[in-house]
């Protein structure tokens, strides 16, 4: 009712500035909703990336830019409506457009800053499945380097040679199992020396906490 009232003492003028904050007012929501998705998908990428998170990253970006080029024309209309270009606007409707403005430039920083933060998940979602990559290729390494010896040893013995005289000891055969049992120890300490096993101890990411 009090709205009512001024408008029909403010004039047409107003009207519009009212009409233009409710639109502009009705994108905050639509940001706090798109801040949400990317918080709950970084929190995901903590935990256990995967494609269907690559895919709603795109998307995000895409309604994104999308969300940028509908308000883009808010912001040309409301500048021209500050700086008085129209002789239907009153010098103290400029000052409700000044607000009008401002939010609009206020929204679309956070839609910058949204796409960043997607760019950002995005880079981050690639740099997990690389440091994936490397812990598999970093297995594979210490199986072959481990592994390889003994197939060596069990490649020699497995000759069909007739003189080979560690073929009729005794103990040939339990000598050969310890050989090759030590190999294998002495190669695992040494890559537990070196630090090699501590990228397979993932650590436990606990979720950030919504307000």
């Amino acid at each position: 009712v009090g709205n009512q009232g001024k408008v029909r003492q403010q004039g047409a003028d107003y009207l519009m500035y009212l009409l233009l904050d409710s639109i502009i007012d009705g994108y905050f929501p639509v940001l706090e909703d798109y801040g949400d998705r990317i918080e709950d998908i970084e929190d995901e990428l903590a935990i256990a990336p995967n494609t269907n998170q690559l895919k709603e990253i795109y998307v995000i970006r895409r309604e994104l830019l999308a969300l940028r080029r509908a308000i883009w024309p808010l912001r040309n209309v409301t500048n021209m409506l500050v700086r008085g270009e129209s002789s239907l606007i009153s010098s103290e409707a400029q000052i409700y457009f000044r607000d009008c403005y401002d939010h609009v430039i206020q929204i679309l920083d956070i839609v910058e800053t949204y796409r960043e933060l997607a760019s950002s998940l995005m880079d981050a979602y690639l740099s997990s499945m690389s440091n994936k990559m490397n812990e598999v290729m970093q297995v594979l390494t210490v199986v072959s380097t481990i592994f390889i010896p003994l197939t060596f040893i069990a490649g020699v013995y497995g000759m069909n040679f007739e003189y080979m005289p560690e073929l009729k000891t005794r103990w040939g055969y339990f000598g050969s199992l310890g050989l090759m049992a030590a190999i294998a120890g002495g190669l695992i300490y040494f890559f537990w020396r070196r630090g090699w096993f501590e990228p397979f101890a993932r650590p436990n990411i606990p979720l950030s906490k919504k307000d």
